[in-house]
């Protein structure tokens, strides 16, 4: 494929795509034509990075100040490189791979050095003025980036908390006996005995105690998450913790909800129509039409997979909470009538539309109807 258009005619233009890995980064280049260069350099060497974009312009005779475009697909690495690449003057875009499409032989060739020309190529289409062959991620700033450790480090510590007592369960129902790891599991433990009234084994009880000790160890770490989190509420010193602050007057909202929702979503994503917020979550129906067989095949679960769980999870908080509102007399009407498969469809579709609902709450200010707010106290 040879791209013609204005910038190869003036000056030229330097095309790479990066395929990334932990150790070795491939990048294939090309000056619009057929004709590719192919490098490989150390993972995360700038300078090397520098050196090859440095060569292939040399290469492909292209002046030192010519324009560079460039593309990676979303992974480990993070957006700091597309960050790094703006700050040379390169006009990179970061793809999301889940978009891009893949040959559907049970058997195909795949190695990086094919994966890099694939991508140079689709870069090549896609700068060409093919905007829809791929999605293109949205890549945050980088206090928007940082906004989202905090609930993303407290939603990690609340899973390893629960590991450590199931495991601890685990170990002790494998000898016949319950009981819980809350305060005091130490004590109870040198009393505990087996079925047949011998004591616990040695190696049995040193593995509980070690389990123990790593289960309180994330609860301490817990503590200290949660409460910056608190403290950010109370202050709401920026606009997107008052966004969080509205959001908890509503009844059926928490400071768990309102705080991952703004932060993934509202405080920096620009949505345009209710169309593109219920896809970013990942919300949207994925309909088949072929043929003459038509079906629905259930959401696309391609957006953020944080706000989806959460707004099915608020959902059904707003049908206890918010019973007289009209999206929860909508639910009764259409799907509550229905059993369980029906019920589980139809929240849903609550959540999603209970998410355009909070957005246009936050950027009006129009309540959802029907619905209560908190006390003041």
């Amino acid at each position: 494929m040879t791209l013609q258009n204005n910038d190869n005619a003036a000056e030229g233009v330097l095309y790479m795509a990066m395929e990334l890995s932990d150790k070795r980064w491939k990048l294939v280049f090309s000056d619009g034509s057929e004709k590719h260069r192919h490098e490989a350099i150390e993972a995360g060497r700038r300078m090397e990075l520098v050196e090859a974009i440095w060569k292939a312009k040399v290469k492909f005779h292209l002046s030192p100040e010519a324009r560079v475009v460039s593309c990676y697909e979303a992974g480990r690495d993070g957006f700091w490189l597309h960050r790094y690449l703006l700050s040379l003057g390169i006009e990179n875009v970061v793809v999301d791979s889940s978009s891009i499409q893949t040959n559907r032989r049970e058997r195909r060739a795949k190695t990086d050095r094919l994966d890099g020309v694939k991508l140079l190529r689709m870069l090549l289409r896609y700068w060409a003025g093919e905007r829809g062959l791929w999605s293109v991620v949205r890549v945050p700033k980088v206090e928007d980036e940082d906004a989202r450790r905090l609930h993303r480090e407290l939603g990690s510590l609340k899973k390893e908390r629960t590991r450590h007592r199931n495991r601890i369960r685990d170990l002790l129902v494998a000898q016949g006996l319950r009981l819980e790891p809350n305060r005091g599991f130490l004590q109870r433990l040198e009393t505990l005995t087996l079925w047949d009234g011998t004591s616990l084994p040695a190696e049995l009880k040193g593995a509980l105690e070690r389990e123990y000790a790593r289960l309180s160890m994330v609860e301490q770490q817990l503590c200290a998450p949660e409460q910056t989190r608190a403290e950010r509420i109370a202050s709401a010193d920026s606009h997107p913790l008052q966004q969080v602050v509205r959001l908890m007057r509503l009844r059926a909202i928490g400071p768990n909800c309102a705080w991952l929702l703004v932060m993934e979503f509202f405080a920096w994503r620009g949505f345009r129509n209710r169309r593109e917020l219920g896809a970013c979550a990942g919300l949207t129906g994925t309909p088949y039409a072929s043929g003459g067989r038509k079906r629905d095949q259930g959401i696309s679960k391609a957006g953020n997979a944080r706000v989806r769980t959460m707004m099915v999870e608020i959902a059904w908080l707003w049908l206890r909470y918010q019973p007289s509102s009209k999206l929860s007399r909508w639910f009764r009407e259409r799907f509550a009538g229905g059993g369980a498969r029906m019920r589980r469809v139809g929240i849903v579709a609550l959540a999603r539309r209970l998410l355009v609902a909070l957005w246009r709450y936050l950027e009006g200010g129009e309540l959802p109807e029907g619905a209560e707010l908190k006390a003041a106290g």
